[in-house]
């Protein structure tokens, strides 16, 4: 069967139970991980909400400046609007966000999740209505991915009232922002409708003057019909989706020297680097709840296709040893790399000795499934039970079609070889997985304990489609249990402390030797929680002993292709802590405070060379590539009636590029080996004024110091962070 005639299916990942982000206790809707708030003060484990009105306050785009201010999160930036995120939790690696279960509601959001679960596709940020990051032993509710956390994004309900909302803003570098949303109920029938439009030029700049931002779209509608009785609630919902990027992105950095001179230039050899992508998204939810129990059934379909044009490297046709990107932009200066490097700029016009290869790694893919998930609450040998348990029968694939054509740089500009485009990458891989849970809360006294277990049964299959290759291709079957328990004990009213164990697990795709293991851990947590009214505080230590540590590299990463290498025994641990209170004057303004801070430490156990260029020649005792061993975040503001301003402080130190140390002196030192990227500091300011409840304008500053960093040098040489913007909006709600 064709893959866009499958049935629509939707999944859904366990409630215990959920958390209303309307003004309507009535139009709840179920798509929280967290719960309500108490449960999540007295959480046996790590969480962190983010709502609506945080949300709002600084107006932020990219998920990486909302996740700045939580604990435990370690990011690395890549084109500084947060197009394609690196996100990690508790110092998993994050590239392409690929070891967390990014969800949308509670539905895995990923466009193959288990085939190929490197997020290209990431959904707007400016659309959702609350955040959840969700840490610790009740990752075995979710998965696949159970050794760091859970991301889930919220959307907007359907409001059980007429409420329709704008906001348009405008800024620097061209940047525009166009969101609007209208939706009502009449009777037991309700309805929304939303619309996204981000765009800009670009902070970087070509010779050619051509553009470097990008234009997103987003469309959304839900329609939602109450079936609810004296005694149940009940509804049915429909949710449909439509996204699409075009962005003229691309993988290629800066000599560090060139860096230092010119932070946001960029070399004529990336100026037909572009990513264009479409997304569609169809759930179907069907939600049942009695006094002491309740059911979610849903069904799901998200198809994703995109074409990633950029820059791959050199070729020539006389042969010889080419350098690579990186290597070249690494050492520049060396009589053999000073031409490639000239043409590179577009100083230089190139020969068949020096054609510039240009990739279009297109792909498509499709994740389905179907999710029934519930808890009760029952009483048995006098004591207060919540079990809670779900099924989810899921599969996904992705086809890659890539091709390669080689280009020459003639007076600054690319023009075609005249060569025949080659097709370098054709191949399948598909995944069919069932995953099931079960897990129950036991409350006495003071003291709450958890324990439950997960299953991951997983069919991986792959397919080389080259023609002369059908004999390439594997089938291959994991089968997993990941047990984890967790406790709660209240010292107080206020306080309390929490701890747990769980079994990390992160499966390998369908085109990985069967003979690659899967990545194995066992992750630790220990923390205290205080929580009053207008004050909150927290500290945790986390330890993840992996014993088998894999890392899958792509392109974004430096590889050619798809590869997975083993590392074997790691040691990652750290703390985190929070603390937010809420300062009240006699003039009725509130002065909200926030401090976050982590700290982590990494450590391979073994001494080993891996071909992987962020690993090479690892000592023991060598740290894992792209983590901060300090992050801290400080945010201050002043709210009043008819104003509000917040300004928000982050940290973070430098990070090593390559876990190999350099050698003086060695050829065996890759090209990473030694460095690290700048240490950050970023400030950014937010300020609004509300004409009245309906109305309000605003201003906001993102890197307020315009500090200018390198924040990775990943995959081909040094990039920045994003210059300083300047943005002013209006918003309009009833």
């Amino acid at each position: 069967m064709n893959k866009y005639t499958h049935s629509f299916f939707t999944v859904a990942v366990s409630l215990t139970s959920f958390l209303s982000y309307a003004d309507d206790v009535s139009s709840v809707e179920h798509i929280s991980i967290i719960g309500n708030q108490q449960q999540l003060d007295t959480a046996a484990g790590s969480v962190t909400l983010i709502d609506n009105a945080e949300l709002e306050k600084m107006e932020f785009d990219d998920i990486a400046q909302v996740l700045a201010t939580v604990p435990g999160v370690n990011i690395r930036q890549e084109d500084g609007f947060g197009l394609r995120p690196n996100i990690g939790f508790r110092g998993v690696t994050p590239e392409r966000s690929k070891k967390i279960n990014i969800m949308e509601d509670g539905v895995l959001i990923g466009p193959a999740p288990y085939s190929a679960p490197a997020a290209y596709y990431f959904p707007m940020i400016s659309r959702m209505t609350a955040v959840e990051v969700t840490k610790g032993p009740s990752m075995i509710k979710y998965g696949p991915n159970t050794v760091a956390g859970a991301l889930n994004l919220v959307t907007r309900q359907v409001p059980t009232k007429q409420a329709l909302g704008l906001d348009v803003a405008a800024g620097s570098d061209g940047y525009y922002k166009g969101h609007a949303f209208y939706g009502n109920s009449i009777d037991k029938l309700g309805f929304l409708i939303e619309a996204l439009t981000l765009s800009s030029d670009g902070f970087k700049e070509l010779e050619n003057g051509a553009d470097t931002g990008f234009d997103k779209q987003d469309f959304l509608a839900k329609v939602r019909y109450d079936l609810s009785t004296d005694h149940f609630d009940q509804f049915v919902e429909i949710k449909a989706g439509y996204g699409e990027e075009n962005s003229n992105e691309t993988y290629l950095g800066l000599t560090d020297a060139d860096f230092t001179a010119d932070p946001y230039q960029r070399y004529a050899a990336s100026q037909l680097d572009n990513m264009e992508w479409q997304h569609n998204q169809f759930q179907l939810t069907h939600y049942l709840a009695g006094s002491t129990f309740d059911l979610t059934t849903r069904l799901y379909r998200n198809n994703f296709e995109r074409a990633w044009f950029k820059l791959n490297g050199f070729g020539s046709s006389l042969g010889g040893q080419i350098p690579t990107l990186l290597e070249l932009l690494t050492h520049p200066e060396t009589e053999e790399n000073q031409r490639y490097y000239d043409v590179l700029r577009g100083t230089t016009d190139s020969t068949v000795r020096e054609k510039l290869v240009l990739g279009n790694n297109d792909r498509e893919f499709y994740s389905q499934g179907i999710a029934i998930d519930g808890t009760m609450d029952i009483t048995l040998l006098g004591l207060n039970h919540q079990l809670s348990a779900g099924v989810r029968w899921h599969e996904d694939e992705i086809q890659r079609n890539h091709t390669e054509t080689s280009f020459l740089m003639q007076n600054g500009r690319l023009t075609n070889a005249g060569e025949d485009t080659v097709a370098t990458t054709t191949n399948t891989e598909r995944t069919k997985a069932t995953s099931v849970y079960i897990a129950d809360t036991i409350s006495f006294n003071k003291l709450t304990l958890s324990a439950g277990i997960r299953g991951e049964l997983i069919d991986g299959y792959y397919q080389n489609r080259t023609p002369g290759f059908e004999q390439d291709y594997q089938n291959k079957t994991t089968r997993i249990w990941l047990p984890g328990a967790n406790a709660y004990y209240a010292i107080n009213d206020s306080q309390g402390i929490f701890g747990g164990v769980h079994q990390g697990f992160v499966p390998t795709s369908p085109i990985q030797a069967a003979s690659v293991d899967v990545e194995k851990s066992v992750n630790y947590e220990l923390g205290w929680r205080h929580v009053e009214r207008w004050q909150r505080a927290e500290l945790v230590g986390f330890f993840n002993d992996y014993s088998n540590l894999i890392e899958s590299c792509s392109q974004s990463a430096g590889c050619d292709t798809d590869l997975t290498f083993v590392a074997g025994n790691v040691d990652v641990y750290g703390l985190e802590g929070s603390y937010q209170e809420t300062l009240f004057l006699d003039n009725g303004w509130q002065i909200p405070l926030s401090v976050t801070y982590t700290h982590t430490q990494s450590e391979f156990k073994e001494s080993f060379y891996s071909a992987f260029e962020q690993w090479g020649f690892v000592d023991a005792g060598n740290p894992v590539p792209y983590l901060a061993e300090n992050m801290l975040s400080l945010s201050a503001g002043v709210k009043a009636s008819l104003f509000d301003i917040t300004l928000i402080v982050s940290y973070a130190d430098s990070m090593p590029e390559s876990a190999q140390q350099m050698l003086t002196g060695s050829s065996d030192d890759s090209a990473l080996a030694g460095k690290e990227t700048d240490s950050s500091i970023n400030v950014d300011l937010s300020a609004g004024y509300n004409f009245n409840r309906n109305s309000r304008i605003y201003f906001k500053v993102d890197n307020l110091l315009e500090e200018q960093d390198i924040v990775s040098r990943r995959p081909y040489g040094a990039r920045p962070n994003k210059a300083r913007q300047f943005q002013l909006g209006y918003k309009y709600s009833f």
